[in-house]
């Protein structure tokens, strides 16, 4: 069965919540900063949110993108390649003031790194080791709940 609207919103926010949290976890302790590493916790963790927040918004236009394709679906690639558009959104934003950090903004490489290993590690859980624990998952429409 292919992932409705709502499965895809609640898979996204699932894998973010735990695997994004993790890796971020692991990540930011050899990511360069200059600001103590509670502060660089806290925006790598605020970046997490907004990414979160925004991909309920990017979900409903995939959605209506979707709309156009026979299949309704996409190519697993795709969604993995959807992280370039998202990581460009949030690295204007960020830019642009509209993200609150508390310490400055990350240089673009860090931003990149960490936006970028996150995403492949949510993207790589969801099409491999997620259809373990979640059996059903699939045959559900992506919904967890």
């Amino acid at each position: 069965m292919v992932p409705i609207l709502s499965g895809r919103i609640q898979t996204r926010l699932f894998l973010l919540a735990l695997v994004g949290s993790v890796v971020t976890l692991a990540l930011v302790p050899l990511l360069p900063g200059q600001a103590p590493l509670s502060e660089r916790y806290g925006d790598a963790f605020v970046l997490l949110a907004a990414v979160a927040v925004l991909g309920i918004g990017w979900e409903l236009l995939y959605h209506l993108l979707m709309q156009l394709r026979w299949e309704k679906d996409w190519p697993s690639l795709f969604g993995l390649l959807t992280g370039v558009p998202e990581g460009l959104l949030l690295w204007a934003l960020l830019r642009a003031g509209a993200v609150p950090l508390a310490g400055s903004a990350p240089p673009g490489w860090v931003f990149a790194v960490h936006f970028g290993v996150v995403w492949l590690a949510v993207w790589l859980v969801a099409n491999g080791p997620m259809r373990v624990p979640f059996l059903r998952w699939r045959f559900r429409g992506g919904r967890l709940v």
